[in-house]
């Protein structure tokens, strides 16, 4: 499989903050690869310095193939960049938008043009060509940060949290976007602080802290790492304190609580842990109204291993 992105012992620093510490990074042909991290943790640092930006103090960086330099244009036209900060001129229409960034990468009339038409239908934006940015909304200033991004067709596009303060609606098309624009053959690297975009389009995922890569493999994979595997939520009108004594002794139960008729037991691993739990409560003749058993997400793996909250 062809590898498209390769960091090696990258290491940045600013005065006395090592802002990367020897990180390690590889991301293959046709993936979605997610970069998660809390706020501090590098992301940003590593986009910067993959797109040689920022210089660094130590390491190696290849994009397909070849060393990653300032001056390696030929590198840097077949990447697409979609910052979070919208990056547009005012002074110019949807269409001449695109058309103008699109410029810097397709000399030619013809070809350019057929690939702003592509980029325009591409996020949806057909009826609003002749507008300018301060006429959109939201999302819809969103997309056309997309389309200015993508519109020369790159192999490797980098997205930076592009679906922050956009509407449901238009989150849910930028992300179809984004799996489109991977099955049409381009390797995306996507940021994000809304854990469920990442869980629905990623194939592969590393969680940084503190400028290193704590963590990386597929959702299922990483899931694997914590201690939790299943959360069991019992809503009954009583639980006498003997009960929930034995409760915290059921197997593979490693805490069980209960607050305001909430039972909440949490398991380790094991098969059919809400089934002993029910068959102790019934046994017991306890009153249940509803119950719910949830396996894991990514965020409790987010959590657990970097003991932070991904929106903090």
């Amino acid at each position: 499989m062809e590898t498209v992105v390769k960091i090696e012992n990258l290491v940045k620093r600013y005065k006395e903050l090592l802002a990367l510490d020897h990180l390690n990074l590889t991301i293959q042909k046709g993936e979605i690869f997610g970069l998660l991290g809390p706020n501090g943790s590098g992301k940003t640092t590593t986009i910067n310095c993959l797109l040689s930006l920022l210089s660094y103090d130590k390491g190696t960086i290849e994009i397909f193939g070849q060393p990653m330099r300032p001056d390696n244009y030929d590198v840097k036209r077949q990447i697409g960049v979609v910052m979070q900060n919208v990056a547009v001129f005012d002074e110019l229409t949807v269409r001449e938008n695109i058309d103008c960034f699109c410029s810097l990468y397709i000399t030619d009339a013809k070809t350019r043009k057929r690939c702003v038409d592509d980029a325009i239908a591409f996020v949806g934006l057909e009826d609003f060509t002749g507008f300018y940015p301060k006429k959109l909304s939201g999302g819809l200033l969103r997309r056309l940060n997309i389309a200015c991004g993508i519109a020369h067709k790159p192999r490797l596009i980098i997205l930076d949290e592009p679906t922050v303060a956009v509407d449901p609606q238009s989150r849910n098309k930028i992300l179809e976007g984004i799996v489109e624009l991977n099955r049409a053959g381009a390797t995306v690297i996507y940021t994000s602080h809304y854990m469920e975009e990442v869980e629905q389009i990623c194939t592969r995922i590393a969680i940084m802290d503190k400028g290193k890569n704590i963590a990386l493999g597929t959702k299922e994979e990483l899931i694997k790492l914590i201690k939790k595997s299943e959360i069991i939520t019992v809503e009954l009108l009583d639980l006498p304190q003997e009960d929930l004594s034995h409760i915290r002794t059921l197997p593979h139960v490693y805490q069980a609580d209960y607050k305001d008729h909430i039972l909440t037991v949490l398991c380790d691993g094991g098969k059919h842990n809400l089934v002993r739990l029910l068959g102790y409560l019934q046994e017991k003749d306890r009153s249940i109204d509803h119950v719910y058993s949830q396996l894991p997400t990514l965020n409790d793996v987010f959590l657990e291993i970097t003991g932070k909250a991904l929106r903090d």
